[in-house]
C-alpha cells in the first residue's frame, strides 16, 4: 500500500463548453465550438454542446457529487462569451454563476482551481482574427483581469491556458478541433499569441493585480518514442516530441524555440515576425507551479509522405476506448526527464483518465473495470514518482462526469460519473466509488 500526504491534492476536473450547455442564457453568445459544432460533418452525430450535461441549471446537484467523492479540489473553466458576450462588454450575470459556483465549493471545504481559457473563444473573437491576431492577447488580458477581479477570494489557483497544443495545432493546423482551420503559419502565430497571453497575464496578476494565489499553466504532453533504432524513426520521434512537446516546454521554461523545429516549420511559415522582442522573456516567466495532461505515450515511426515525417506506428499496449496505449510507467519517464531537462516547479496533474464503452445497467450501476485499471494504474504511478522525490503535489481525474468530448461528441465517455443525456439523470460508475475510497484512505 503507497500512502499520500495530508497536503496531497486529489481532485476532479471539466471544462465549460463540455458540460455547462445553457448556450444562450444570461447573456452568453457562441463560442467557436458553438459554430464548429453546428458545422456538418465537424463533430461525430452532428452533437453539440447545446445542452451538454447542463451543469448550468444542476450545479447545485453536481457540487453535492464532488462533496460525496470526498475530493480536495474541483477544477473548472470559465466561459469567456459568458463574461464578455461582445467585445470590450462585460457581462455581470455570466460571471454571477461562476461566483456563485466558487463560493459553494469554498463552503463545501473543496478549493476551486480555475482555468482561465479551455478552448471556447468568443465567436467575436475568432471573426476579429482569433488567436492568430496578436490582439488576442490584450483581450485575454481584459478578461483575465476580470476573472481575478471577481473570483480570486475564493480560487485557490489559477491556470491561464489549458493545452495550447489542442488550441493551436488541432484548431489551426490539423483542423479537427474549433475554428477548423489548416494552416501551419496560422498554427504557429496562435500558438505564440496564446503563450504570449500566458505570460502576459502571469505578470499581470503578480505585479499589477498584485494576486497572491498560485498562477501557472497547463500543457498536454506524451512521451514520445521511435518504434525501431533506425535512424529514420528516431529522427521522426524527434520531430513528433518537437511538435507535440518541445515547442511548448521550450518557450515557457528556457525563454526559446527549438531551432530544429523553427527549420522544420520555415518551409510553411512565411516569416517569424510576429515573435517580438521581449516576448521570449514575458513567456518564460516565472510561474507557481506546472500543470501536465497526460493520457498516453506515443510511439512513432518514420513517414516520408508526411509534412514532418512522422506518423503513428503500431502499438501492441492494451488501449483505451479512445485507441490511446495505456502506458502508466511511460508517465513515469515523462515526469523524470521533466525534472531533468525543464522544471523544478511543483507539478500537478491536472487531467488523466480514460475514455470507455461504458454501460448503464437497469440497476444503475456502471461495471467500469477498465477505467478502474487505468486510474489505479497512474494513482500508483504518482505515488511512486513521489517516493522519488519528483513533488507531484495532486492528482485531478478526468473527468467528473461524461460530456461533451470535442470532436467526438457525446460517443466517448470519459466520466467516473456516467450521464444519460436524455433525462440528465447521474450515476456513480465503480471507478467514481473507487476513487472516493483512495481519496478517503489517502492511499492505494
Amino acid at each position: 500500500m503507497k500512502k499520500f500526504s495530508q497536503d496531497f491534492i486529489f481532485g476532479t476536473a471539466t471544462s465549460s463548453y463540455q458540460i455547462e450547455g445553457a448556450v444562450t442564457q444570461d447573456g452568453r453568445t457562441p463560442s467557436i465550438w458553438d459554430t464548429f459544432s453546428k458545422t456538418p460533418g465537424k463533430v461525430w452525430g452532428g452533437d453539440t454542446g447545446d445542452i451538454a450535461c447542463d451543469h448550468y441549471n444542476r450545479v447545485e446537484e453536481d457540487i453535492q457529487i464532488l462533496k460525496e467523492l470526498g475530493v480536495d479540489s474541483y477544477r473548472f473553466s470559465i466561459a469567456w462569451p459568458r463574461v464578455f458576450p461582445a467585445k470590450g462588454q462585460y457581462n455581470a450575470k455570466g460571471m454571477e454563476f461562476y461566483k456563485n459556483l466558487a463560493r459553494r465549493l469554498v463552503e463545501e471545504n473543496i478549493q476551486p482551481f480555475v482555468t482561465i481559457y479551455h478552448w471556447d473563444l468568443p465567436q467575436w473573437a475568432h471573426e476579429l482574427g482569433g488567436w492568430v491576431n496578436r490582439e488576442s492577447v490584450e483581450w485575454f488580458e481584459e478578461f483575465s483581469l476580470k476573472c481575478f477581479e471577481e473570483l480570486d477570494e475564493y480560487v485557490a489557483k489559477w491556470i491561464t491556458h489549458n493545452e495550447p497544443w489542442c488550441a493551436a495545432m488541432l484548431g489551426y493546423h490539423q483542423g479537427e478541433h474549433a475554428p477548423g482551420h489548416t494552416n501551419l503559419d496560422e498554427a504557429i502565430r496562435a500558438a505564440h499569441h496564446i503563450l504570449l497571453s500566458h505570460g502576459r497575464v502571469v505578470q499581470m496578476y503578480k505585479e499589477s493585480y498584485k494576486g497572491t494565489k498560485e498562477i501557472g499553466i497547463t500543457l498536454n504532453l506524451s512521451p514520445v518514442y521511435a518504434a525501431s533504432t533506425s535512424a529514420n524513426d528516431q529522427l521522426a520521434a524527434n520531430n513528433f516530441d518537437g511538435y507535440l512537446n518541445r515547442w511548448f516546454l521550450e518557450p515557457i521554461f528556457k525563454g526559446s524555440y527549438p531551432v530544429d523545429m523553427m527549420n522544420l516549420y520555415s518551409k510553411y511559415i512565411y516569416s517569424y515576425d510576429f515573435i517580438q522582442e521581449g516576448d521570449l522573456e514575458t513567456i518564460s516567466c516565472p510561474s507557481d507551479f506546472f500543470g501536465i495532461n497526460f493520457y498516453n505515450r506515443a510511439l512513432i515511426e518514420f513517414s516520408s509522405a508526411a509534412d514532418f515525417m512522422f506518423k503513428p506506428a503500431y502499438s501492441d499496449y492494451p488501449k483505451s476506448g479512445m485507441g490511446w496505449d495505456i502506458s502508466p510507467n511511460e508517465f513515469k519517464e515523462l515526469i523524470h526527464r521533466l525534472r531533468e531537462e525543464y522544471t523544478t516547479l511543483p507539478i500537478y496533474i491536472t487531467e488523466n483518465g480514460a475514455a470507455f464503452d461504458d454501460r448503464l445497467e437497469e440497476n444503475g450501476s456502471v461495471h467500469d473495470e477498465g477505467r478502474v485499471d487505468y486510474v489505479e494504474k497512474h494513482i500508483t504511478a504518482v505515488a511512486e514518482l513521489n517516493e522519488e522525490g519528483m513533488n507531484v503535489a495532486g492528482y485531478y481525474l478526468w473527468s467528473l462526469l461524461d460530456n461533451f468530448e470535442w470532436a467526438f461528441g457525446y460517443e466517448k465517455r470519459f466520466g467516473i460519473i456516467f450521464v444519460d443525456f436524455n433525462t440528465q439523470t447521474r450515476y456513480w460508475k465503480d471507478s467514481a466509488k473507487r476513487y472516493a475510497e483512495i481519496v478517503r484512505n489517502r492511499s492505494i
